[in-house]
């Protein structure tokens, strides 16, 4: 359906953009929950797309060299790391880290045997030996779980606590918005929509103007430092009308980035999410997939297992454009009240 206000509402973006035979709109879905942080979709997009690199930065932030969506990293893979605290049944902490499932911390104590059942580890005098953990294990009358690496010695400090975390993992990417705000403003014409719904940027024809980044309601593009051309993922267009599998996809080894048909996505989304309940995930929820959000639906929509904000993505996105034809609409009156004003000062006048 095509909407008689293409700035906002549900629409198919490929007919309104011009293309009447248009095939079925594609895009990607990913699964957050299976991913596992293995970066193959980041080297994949760089190698194909000819990417240059970021830097190789250490940010001291997990295993995430990354950072974000720039002009030189079309895809990010985010570690967030959510400590757990307590018993181990959740955080204490109120909002994004609340009810993370977790196993109990170890105890001082544990630490303290197995600081003392492995051989000498030759460190500094002074300092316990080191631990072989499945040694410790073994002597123990129970099983017990020892718990995360901290930063010190097991049994160094008998009474530190010990916290474990969980690990969310998130390849992110440009969404490919049904109401695309960097499409609305460009000026050249850089920025199109293709015959699948996709959105792409032609880096000939950008002049640099940067309008698009802060129309874009995600963050997403971003002007490369040595040129101030813009950049983005296009979902590999070159592929995809080869009928190829775009590059992230294609080597991505568990499927948790899946490319297709954008309404079967939806549907396969919704039975994974229906599994994850099933399977007590009652966290797991959709991100992107509704075509009423305030961008019309994303081409690019995700599998989530917490809120949008602990991965960095806005609670409810807005094209920034939506409101533009009431601007508009508002500004004429305006002006027509200025114009009658004058008129009507100008009789008063003369009179």
């Amino acid at each position: 359906m095509v909407s008689k206000n293409s700035f906002y509402g549900p629409l198919d973006p490929a007919p309104d953009a011009g293309y009447p035979d248009a095939p079925p709109r594609m895009g990607f879905f990913t699964d957050t929950s299976v991913c596992i942080g293995c970066k193959a979709c980041e080297v994949a997009c760089k190698e194909w797309n000819a990417v240059p690199d970021d830097g190789f930065n250490l940010l001291g932030q997990s295993y995430d060299n990354t950072g974000g969506l720039t002009a030189n990293s079309w895809r990010h893979v985010a570690f967030i790391e959510q400590p757990v605290a307590g018993g181990g049944h959740g955080t204490d902490v109120p909002g994004a880290f609340a009810g993370v499932p977790a196993g109990p911390p170890v105890s001082p104590h544990t630490a303290v045997v197995a600081a003392g059942t492995a051989r000498d580890g030759g460190t500094a005098p002074g300092v316990p030996p080191a631990v072989d953990v499945f040694a410790a294990a073994a002597t123990t009358a129970e099983p017990q779980f020892l718990g995360m690496p901290g930063r010190d010695l097991p049994g160094r400090t008998p009474d530190a606590p010990r916290s474990d975390f969980r690990w969310l993992m998130m390849s992110n990417v440009c969404k490919h918005c049904t109401h695309a705000g960097c499409l609305d403003v460009c000026p050249t014409g850089a920025l199109f929509r293709t015959e699948y719904g996709t959105v792409v940027v032609q880096e000939d024809i950008c002049n640099g103007c940067g309008y698009c980044i802060p129309a874009c309601p995600y963050g997403v593009i971003d002007q490369r430092k040595d040129d101030g051309r813009a950049w983005k993922c296009t979902m590999c267009y070159d592929r995809i009308g080869d009928g190829l599998t775009p590059a992230c996809a294609k080597a991505c080894p568990t499927q948790s980035i899946q490319y297709g048909e954008l309404e079967e996505l939806r549907g396969r989304a919704r039975h994974r999410v229906e599994k994850l309940h099933e399977q007590g995930v009652t966290e797991a929820r959709l991100y992107g997939h509704d075509p009423e959000d305030g961008v019309g639906g994303d081409g690019a929509f995700f599998l989530l297992l917490d809120e949008p904000e602990v991965y960095g993505l806005p609670p409810d996105p807005i094209v920034p454009t939506r409101d533009l034809p009431k601007m508009w609409k508002r500004a004429g009156l305006a002006g027509l009240a200025m114009a009658a004003a004058v008129v009507v000062s100008f009789l008063g006048g003369r009179s």
